[in-house]
């Protein structure tokens, strides 16, 4: 069975830093074509540098949460690799919300950076990709991954927005596992525990003591660096994981098997 995803095309949102840029870098280092999209596009170019017509990396700066910035970013990437086969929906926004103020909008903020923005790509993509499969007599299929949080499945006074984002992103990824496998398109999740991402970083400059607290309720005893997950991801996209569509991989130092802690999950 082969981990190998040379010679395919990848999208990953969120590329400009942290996991995504991380996830990306390692899609290409595994020879995969890949377009790095992001909001921060000073942030693309000083990462990836110049990219020219026959570089296998290629970036789109543009505000994903606008339909038509999506529509772009996948002509952009036929454009450059003529197809598309995987997707990495890696954007995705951290933040604190006031679980009793009905005036605070995180929630519709976050179901919109987390849910909606990877729902409307996820669904031009996976067109792309049934389109791709036409008049074979066996589709093609493709990948497609998305990027969820342990906070789904735990409950924390300051972090309503961000799990409901996640849980909504773990049904997501279910319900379209079901309604694109006949495509032969596999859909699953990785659900992270807390990971050296830009928010956590921003987040532990403000409260130190939250390192010290994620550290002891973690039974490997750290954080984890976005370095250790692009393996998991690059395991999804591959042919070993064929016959795994639907599923919600844990990748959390063993945090969810503990009891739930005073912190915020990263």
């Amino acid at each position: 069975m082969s981990f190998s995803i040379s010679g395919k095309t990848a999208i990953v949102t969120g590329g400009a830093n942290g996991i995504g840029l991380a996830i990306g870098r390692h899609l290409a280092d595994k020879g995969a074509n890949v377009m790095f999209a992001d909001i921060d596009e000073e942030g693309l170019i000083a990462q990836l540098g110049e990219t020219g017509d026959d570089s296998p990396i290629r970036y789109f700066a543009g505000d994903l949460r606008e339909k038509l910035t999506l529509a772009n970013l996948l002509s952009a990437t036929i454009d450059a690799f003529d197809s598309v086969d995987i997707l990495v929906n890696a954007s995705r926004q951290v933040s604190i919300s006031d679980p009793l103020n009905p005036d605070d909008d995180a929630v519709d903020l976050l179901l919109q950076q987390n849910l909606m923005t990877s729902l409307r790509l996820s669904q031009l993509v996976a067109k792309r990709m049934i389109k791709q499969s036409e008049g074979q007599e066996e589709p093609s299929g493709g990948v497609i991954i998305n990027l969820s949080s342990i906070a789904a499945g735990r409950a924390h006074p300051d972090l309503l927005a961000y799990a409901i984002s996640s849980a909504a992103v773990d049904q997501m990824t279910r319900s379209l596992a079901v309604t694109l496998a006949p495509h032969r398109i596999r859909v699953n999740a990785l659900a992270f525990g807390s990971v050296m991402s830009r928010s956590l970083q921003e987040t532990l400059k403000e409260h130190g003591d939250y390192r010290l607290d994620i550290e002891q309720h973690t039974p490997l005893g750290r954080i984890a660096a976005s370095s250790e997950l692009v393996e998991a991801v690059q395991f999804l996209a591959s042919d070993g994981a064929g016959f795994m569509t639907g599923q919600i991989v844990t990748l959390d130092g063993g945090r969810s098997l503990v009891d739930p802690v005073a912190s915020p999950a990263h």
